[in-house]
């Protein structure tokens, strides 16, 4: 029996925002999308991922009102640049607990301090939005696709990437 798609018997907000970004790949198109990644075949060659799986991955974050897209590029809404402490926390989850080696290290680009585990600056002491954040690749970043060679240069988030 195949699983459903969705959490109709659970009244939480928890479940409800699942249905929008709890399938396999959408975080991590999130993430891109942070990144500064905007463009379908660049989602494709960071990724890895089936094209038909993006496009409809694509789709549900636009219908969800999280991706906006502008032309032939696609743009985190106000609502989809909310999700950047939960994707923040989550990866810095996972260095700490399953022993993962830091890809992405996460500055103030005020002050040049890295980021707490959920996204303030220690020196500040406040929680930094996405567009004050600088990005630098870190010792585990290893892949070797054109988006990923990209974003091995210090650049802050959400400022648009054009590889292909």
């Amino acid at each position: 029996m195949a699983l459903g798609k969705d959490y109709a018997f659970q009244d939480c907000s928890l479940a409800r925002a699942l249905e929008v970004v709890g399938e396999r790949w959408t975080l991590l198109i999130i993430r891109d999308a942070l990144y500064g990644v905007r463009r379908f075949s660049d989602f494709q060659a960071r990724l890895d991922i089936p094209k038909a799986v993006l496009s409809a991955r694509l789709q549900t974050l636009l219908e969800a009102g999280v991706l906006a897209k502008e032309g032939h590029e696609y743009a985190l809404t106000s609502m989809g640049r909310e999700l950047w402490p939960v994707v923040h926390t989550l990866g810095r989850w996972g260095e700490r607990h399953l022993d993962s080696e830091t890809c992405r290290i996460f500055l103030h680009a005020a002050c040049g301090e890295r980021l707490d585990i959920d996204g303030s600056c220690p020196s500040c002491g406040t929680p930094v939005p996405p567009e004050d954040v600088e990005l630098r690749a870190g010792p585990g970043a290893v892949r070797e696709d054109p988006v990923s060679r990209y974003l091995e240069s210090p650049h802050r988030l959400l400022e648009p990437i054009r590889v292909s």
